[in-house]
């Protein structure tokens, strides 16, 4: 089974915390998981949300200007092995 969902990942778990709290605000559907391997910088956390909902994300992210932001990923997974993580922007 595939899945592909984005992610917000940053330096400090206060940001992902805030973050997180900001988007459900908004309205947006978040999780917030362990970060995948590939973006290894970080805390460990990050935000989920749907790809679909990425400019959501993004006019959140330009108006509450959270600090230590790593970036922003596609994540795919097949359920079988490492996770393909690729930059959003």
């Amino acid at each position: 089974m595939q899945e592909t969902f984005g992610i917000a990942s940053f330096r400090s778990r206060q940001q992902v915390m805030k973050f997180e709290a900001a988007l459900r605000r908004a309205g947006i559907r978040v999780q917030i998981i362990t970060t995948p391997r590939d973006v290894s910088i970080g805390c460990g956390l990050s935000v989920r949300f749907e790809l679909e909902d990425f400019s959501r994300v993004d006019t959140v992210y330009r108006q509450l200007r959270p600090t230590n932001l790593i970036g922003f990923y596609r994540v795919e997974r097949n359920g079988q092995g490492r996770a393909a993580v690729v930059p959003l922007r």
